[in-house]
């Protein structure tokens, strides 16, 4: 049985991390004061079957997250092959007031490794709006040993935002991947990488960056 994260991360602290992580300078609008909600169009890939993926909006529409309850790269101990990879493509429509358009300029994701000694743990994402190009790929790569919560930070500076564009809802894609390989690692002994916990207290934290459309 995986064990449970040892450092929860509780709706608390959830939004008392969306307090001090407002939108960065230059973006040129505060958060809208009505609110936005975010609700999942589709929801594909192996780390993430339906029902497994849940999304919540922070009060000052700072921020969204997204809790994942099943998403878990293992390798070595006898684990089939394909359960070193996994990945999960969630496509979200973003309902903002009127005026306002969006980009995400900063994503943190949180999980826990149990990484045997030369065991190998990867994260990577990319996102888009539909109809628009895939970002590259952000990779963080987590060496073993390992057996603690971990995170990684995805920043992007405000002049290479990609906003959505005014006035057409596009739903945004979140493309993420995670892998466990058993590199230099005793073959017979498993390690893991989790982008969630036995008790659903860790978030993915999405940070909004707003601005006014022109007037038309």
């Amino acid at each position: 049985m995986i064990k449970s994260l040892r450092t929860g991360f509780t709706a608390a602290a959830v939004t008392a991390t969306l307090v001090t992580l407002s939108p960065s300078a230059g973006a040129s609008a505060s958060a809208p004061v009505d609110q936005v909600t975010v609700d999942v169009a589709t929801v594909n890939g192996s780390g993430c079957r339906p029902g497994s993926a849940a999304v919540a909006v922070s009060p000052d529409n700072t921020a969204f997250t997204v809790t994942y309850s099943e998403y878990l790269a293992q390798a070595g101990g006898g684990v089939p092959a394909v359960e070193g990879r996994k990945n999960c493509l969630l496509s979200l429509v973003v309902h903002v007031p009127q005026g306002y358009t969006y980009a995400i300029a900063k994503v943190d994701y949180r999980g826990f490794g149990s990484l045997q000694p030369g065991a190998v743990g990867t994260q990577k994402a990319s996102y888009y709006f539909q109809g628009m190009s895939q970002t590259a790929y952000r990779t963080h790569r987590f060496d073993g040993a390992l057996d603690d919560n971990w995170q990684a930070t995805d920043t992007t500076g405000i002049e290479a935002l990609a906003w959505s564009p005014c006035g057409e809802q596009r739903n945004f894609n979140i493309n993420t991947e995670l892998r466990a390989e058993v590199g230099t690692s005793d073959p017979s002994k498993t390690s893991f990488m989790a982008l969630d916990s036995t008790d659903g207290s860790i978030n993915s934290v999405y940070h909004f960056s707003w601005k006014q459309c022109p007037a038309r």
